[in-house]
């Protein structure tokens, strides 16, 4: 039996969408990418923009209509979803991606006005401590050396009476030296100025931190009912920079908000000039029904919405490449992902090549370090150490 599976939306998405592949194998299903060729057909879809659901809807259709005998499970952030869908393998570990994503969180007790994705996760649940570690070994036993802690708001961890600081001090505690931990998007909170305290500390860590910032200008995180100000925002930025100077940032970001007015935009448009951005998600603002932004007033007009949003995709692409001309003359530590250039992320989130062509099979999954020679826009090229 052949399933084929079709992923969109976050990181969390990508998680869940690699240990359902891995259930499925455990149970002796091949994977195929050909809709034609599969019996079965995985969507897990997205609806946090308007365009995410757009696209995840216009697949199912074509699906239904073009293949309306084969089986086919709706799955993820979409209206009517399933909910499980996968079959018991509990010990199915995902062997296909080279970096291994740990979920330990899902759900959102927050109210952000313009989101729409505690309608489909609920609220917040933690993975239990214990099962969170067990985890993490078996990822290292099967050859990982890099974990994605990810969860839908991970600032929100709390299980067994740990908080998020402390289930990542134990993991850096099991990942020391041979494996290292890459942390996803975390909430610009007080409790995120711990977290940045450990990363700075411990060397387990990717030295690259994710705020999703939305805006810069504090009349529009209001209205989004955001718990931070833009100077909590910069507090934050300030510390982690100050600890680790070659930290890469990334952020998530939001244009054209109900109210938001030039000068909102350009105190946004200055932040992503003035940090060290080198991985930043740009997002004009869409209405999801059901949200509390829906129905607010000062809407936007949709063209300058998108005007905005390729505004900041010039500035982040020029922070990335002014960032990426940093690591010259310095060695970088990465993930192989392709064995044939002997590529992958580095811990600041730059994808790095070696010089050449390099024929490594058995290099993918592993920790290569390589003296970074020159740029090629915005990706690293080095020699392999």
């Amino acid at each position: 039996m052949k399933v084929c599976f079709e992923t969109f939306g976050c990181r969390l998405n990508r998680a869940e969408a690699l240990q359902t592949e891995a259930d499925y194998l455990a149970q002796g299903w091949t994977t195929t990418d050909s809709h034609s060729d599969a019996d079965l057909i995985v969507v897990r879809g997205c609806s946090v923009t308007a365009r995410a659901q757009h696209d995840c809807e216009r697949l199912i259709d074509h699906l239904r209509r073009k293949y309306p005998v084969k089986r086919l499970i709706v799955t993820g952030c979409l209206p009517g979803a399933q909910r499980e869908i996968r079959p018991a393998a509990p010990d199915a570990i995902p062997v296909r991606t080279a970096r291994a994503y740990l979920k330990v969180q899902d759900g959102c007790n927050a109210a952000c006005t313009f989101c729409i994705v505690p309608t489909f996760r609920g609220r917040s649940v933690s993975v239990p401590f214990d099962e969170v570690l067990d985890r993490a070994r078996r990822f290292m036993d099967a050859g990982y050396r890099e974990l994605v802690v990810t969860g839908c708001n991970l600032s929100q961890y709390a299980a067994d009476g740990k908080r998020l600081v402390d289930l990542l001090a134990a993991l850096a505690r099991i990942c020391a030296p041979t494996c290292r931990i890459r942390l996803g998007s975390l909430e610009p909170v007080p409790a995120a100025r711990d977290v940045v305290a450990l990363m700075a500390e411990n060397a387990a860590f990717c030295k690259f931190l994710h705020l999703p910032i939305q805006s810069n200008a504090d009349l529009v995180l209001r209205a989004m009912h955001r718990p931070y100000t833009s100077a909590d925002v910069e507090s934050i930025l300030n510390d982690a920079l100050k600890r680790m100077p070659l930290l890469g940032l990334g952020c998530d970001l939001m244009t054209g908000f109900p109210g938001e007015t030039e000068y909102d935009f350009l105190r946004t448009e200055v932040l992503l000039a003035r940090y060290p951005f080198s991985k930043v998600h740009i997002f004009p603002y869409s209405e999801r029904p059901g949200t509390a932004a829906e129905g607010l007033g000062g809407v936007v007009p949709r063209e300058i919405r998108l005007a905005r949003a390729r505004r900041l995709t010039k500035t982040a692409e020029a922070a990335r490449t002014r960032f990426a001309g940093k690591f010259i003359g310095r060695d970088v530590t990465l993930v192989v992902e392709d064995a044939a250039h002997l590529a992958g992320w580095t811990s600041e989130y730059l994808w790095c090549r070696a010089a050449g062509t390099y024929n490594e099979p058995t290099a993918r999954k592993k920790l290569r370090t390589l003296h970074v020679i020159r740029t090629d826009g915005d990706t690293l090229v080095g020699i392999p150490l």
